[in-house]
């Protein structure tokens, strides 16, 4: 039986929540991406990336909003849910989303360098895995990107101001 999913109006209106999510990882100092958990029609996880906060390299938003979501379920198989995501999940998110099952992932902006989900790797389509998801992309890409390039842009600005040389960042690319 295949899944009816919701509409583009839909879509983008859990994407602004993902989007503000992203906000306040921004504002905290950290790489602005965000989630938001759909299972069956209610929200059920949201979260922003907190690894520098929580000094955890798997505290990514996908990762938090997944673990909320599989507690609001009182189920690690969360096979009625959609996860919304500012920007596309790196390889160890993309193996989550593959174990707890969760068949549609949408995202605004594509990480072609780093993305485990379609762009570099293709972790959620691929055959040998137990579960594939499908895909959905950009998705308010637009505002998505510009979150994650004006971070990058004034984090770049006050490592000049301040006179430390320009450190590398995983995404430098930005």
């Amino acid at each position: 039986m295949r899944i009816q999913w919701p509409g583009l109006p839909v879509h983008e209106a859990r994407m602004r929540m993902a989007l503000r999510q992203a906000k306040r990882a921004a504002e905290a100092g950290e790489v602005p991406v965000g989630a938001v958990i759909y299972n069956g029609g209610e929200l059920a996880g949201q979260a922003w990336n907190q690894t520098r906060l929580l000094k955890d390299p798997t505290a990514h938003a996908e990762m938090l909003a997944i673990t909320q979501a599989a507690a609001a379920a009182g189920d690690w198989r969360l096979m009625d849910s959609i996860l919304y995501v500012t920007k596309e999940p790196c390889p160890m998110c993309a193996g989550a989303i593959v174990l707890a099952r969760i068949p549609l992932v949408v995202w605004g902006m594509s990480d072609p360098l780093r993305g485990g989900a379609l762009s570099r790797f293709q972790i959620l389509q691929t055959p040998e895995l137990n579960h594939r998801a499908e895909i959905l992309t950009g998705v308010l890409e637009e505002e998505c990107t510009a979150v994650v390039k004006d971070f990058f842009r004034k984090r770049r600005l006050e490592n000049r101001a301040a006179g430390r040389l320009e450190e590398s960042t995983d995404d430098d690319e930005f």
